[in-house]
């Protein structure tokens, strides 16, 4: 296994984080001489496996909060999921997903869409797209600026 190849997998597995983001991880990438192709997919791709699994597993774990709040004597909704909806309500799924990158990580973009009655599938397909977009918008703007390091190991 070259540089290069360990390289990308550090890129995949860091967009898998929350909140480090594809669009965190694909300019390190690229200016650590990584091909920002495989850079992008790579990036993108580890980001959209923890989309889907917040998108999918975020309206049980909301129920599981809710309803133990409630036996705990609180109301069933927490103050900062009252705030997520509102900005849920103001911009919707595809404002989400366009600023989720930016301010509030695409994992709980996801979260809050499908928490607002949004289809996982949906929610998950239209923030991962989103996603790409900045991703290869980055990835081309260093690349046309010459944002990279020559390191020994990659080509």
């Amino acid at each position: 296994m070259n540089l290069e190849q360990l390289g990308l997998i550090g890129v995949f597995l860091a967009g898998a984080i929350p909140w480090f983001e594809a669009i965190a991880v694909i300019p390190a990438g690229i200016i650590f001489g990584l091909d920002p192709m495989w850079v992008v997919v790579s990036g993108v791709t580890g980001n959209a496996i923890t989309i889907f699994l917040f998108a999918y597993f975020s309206s049980s774990l909301r129920n599981w909060f809710i309803e133990r709040r409630r036996r705990s004597g609180k109301s069933g909704e927490n103050p900062k999921f009252a705030k997520a909806q509102r900005a849920f309500e103001k911009y919707g799924v595809y404002g989400l997903a366009v600023i989720g990158p930016l301010v509030i990580g695409t994992q709980f973009a996801a979260a809050i869409s499908v928490a607002a009655g949004v289809k996982p599938l949906k929610a998950s397909l239209v923030i991962t797209f989103a996603t790409l977009f900045w991703a290869t918008l980055i990835a081309v703007a260093m690349t046309l600026l010459g944002l990279q390091l020559d390191l020994p190991g990659t080509p």
